[in-house]
């Protein structure tokens, strides 16, 4: 599944959901060695336990992150 980011240096995020499970996260953009160590971080965990860790976390002045943003690209993976 492709999720565009909103409000964030990534533009846009790759994700693969299987039974619950992050199996895949490729971030366009951004901070490269920085979104790697989260992708990887992240395979392998459970969606809701990732969203839980991800969600809310800001960036500067910013409202969103890469982070938050991937929680809502897991959400909405999950849904696919």
């Amino acid at each position: 599944m492709v999720y565009k980011t909103k409000g964030t240096c990534s533009t846009q995020i790759d994700i693969e959901v299987e039974e619950g499970i992050i199996r895949h996260v490729e971030f366009t953009n951004g901070c490269n060695g920085n979104l790697q160590g989260i992708s990887k971080l992240v395979e392998g965990m459970k969606c809701e336990d990732a969203i839980g860790k991800l969600r809310g976390i800001k960036c500067g002045f910013k409202n969103t992150s890469c982070p938050d943003q991937l929680s809502y690209a897991i959400e909405q993976a999950m849904q696919a």
